[in-house]
C-alpha cells in the first residue's frame, strides 16, 4: 500500500478571501460611482474570492467609528490582514490596487 506524499497540499495554498466594506452617505452619485468602481476591480482583480458590505453613514453614523471613517466614501480592507483603507470614488484603478495590496490572480 502506498502512502500519500501529501505534496499537492503543499503546492495547493487556500485562496484567501477579500473581506471589504465600502462606507458611503446617502445614495449619491459618489456613492454609485465608488460601488461601481468596487465591483468592477473586484471582478477583475479578486477572481470572486470576495465580500462587500456597504454601510450608509446617513442610516447608521455610528458605524464610522468602528473603522475610524473620516472622510467618504472609504473603502475598508479587513481581510486579509492588516486593514487597508481607501478614500475616493476608486476611479483609478491601479491606486487601488496598489493601495490595498490586492493581488491579480492569473
Amino acid at each position: 500500500m502506498k502512502k500519500a506524499s501529501g505534496k499537492s497540499r503543499e503546492r495547493s495554498k487556500p485562496i484567501e478571501k477579500y473581506d471589504l466594506c465600502l462606507y458611503v452617505a446617502g445614495n449619491t452619485q459618489r456613492s454609485a460611482t465608488a460601488l461601481a468602481n468596487l465591483k468592477r476591480i473586484c471582478a477583475e482583480h479578486l477572481d470572486g474570492q470576495y465580500r462587500i458590505k456597504v454601510v450608509d453613514l446617513v442610516k447608521n453614523p455610528g458605524l464610522a467609528r468602528s473603522d475610524q471613517i473620516l472622510a467618504i466614501p472609504t473603502l475598508v480592507r479587513r481581510l486579509p490582514s492588516p486593514i487597508r483603507k481607501i478614500i475616493g470614488d476608486l476611479s483609478d484603478t491601479e491606486r487601488v490596487l496598489v493601495g490595498l495590496d490586492f493581488r491579480h490572480r492569473a
